[in-house]
């Protein structure tokens, strides 16, 4: 038999009460989902339903249930106010201001996510809002809660990562001019680059790579290129293991 001492026991006493004590705070989540489309980054918000701000743009999100993994209620929330499905949702960050939410102490977990333009054309408002729109990034209406500094956040988290990755890929076809992908950079970066040091340091990453085949126009054939498989697997590995 193994002894207990009053004073260990009192311990554990004291430490359940403590935390009993504590109220509990509410937990969201909130999803950040980008696409580049007609020389546009534009994000995905959906109209609210029910109060508080009823009316307003928001981001896609809501409520965890008290048994749900975080990714798995990130995802649920996407696709019952979007439609949107299948898609990786990388953790972006945690939002807690105590007055954030008039509802009350609410807490929510942001998730950030790039979807293909072909995609994005198929979205559509699910039983949970009003309606869903995609925006400018830079132009965006009077937001919900705090959703306008979680978008300025994932904007942040978007520039740093397509300096470094070939997170291009997600955000542009299978095949594009050097033109085009400069332009990509440029949006999201807002900020204009020399055509000639764009072309030499993103040909030097060996990200990208001479498709052989040519976008004819009004002016002289242009190449075109596609990011290489070895720079996409290992996107997509960064994305499985952040």
């Amino acid at each position: 038999m193994i002894a207990v001492s009053k004073s260990s026991l009192s311990a554990q006493e004291n430490g359940a009460k403590s935390a009993d004590a504590y109220p509990r705070p509410l937990v969201t989540v909130d999803i950040v989902l980008f696409t580049f489309t007609e020389g546009e980054l534009r994000v995905l918000l959906i109209q609210r339903k029910h109060p508080p701000f009823e009316g307003y743009w928001a981001l896609p999100g809501g409520f965890v249930n008290i048994d749900e993994p975080l990714d798995q209620a990130a995802a649920r929330e996407l696709f019952e106010e979007t439609g949107v499905s299948n898609i990786y949702l990388e953790q972006l960050y945690t939002f807690g201001d105590p007055q954030r939410d008039p509802r009350g102490r609410v807490i929510t977990v942001a998730y950030f996510a790039i979807m293909s333009a072909d995609a994005a054309e198929k979205t559509r408002a699910g039983d949970d809002a009003a309606a869903a729109r995609w925006f400018n990034v830079y132009d965006l209406p009077s937001l919900a809660f705090d959703h306008e500094r979680i978008i300025k956040y994932a904007l942040v988290r978007l520039r740093y990562k397509l300096e470094y990755t070939a997170l291009g890929f997600l955000l542009l076809p299978e095949e594009f001019t050097l033109s085009e992908l400069q332009q990509v950079y440029e949006v999201v970066l807002q900020e204009r680059l020399d055509k000639r040091n764009f072309r030499r340091k993103i040909l030097a990453q060996g990200i990208i790579e001479d498709s052989g085949r040519l976008r004819y126009g009004d002016h002289r054939p242009a190449k075109l290129y596609h990011f290489t498989a070895a720079a996409i697997e290992l996107e997509k590995a960064r994305r499985r293991f952040p």
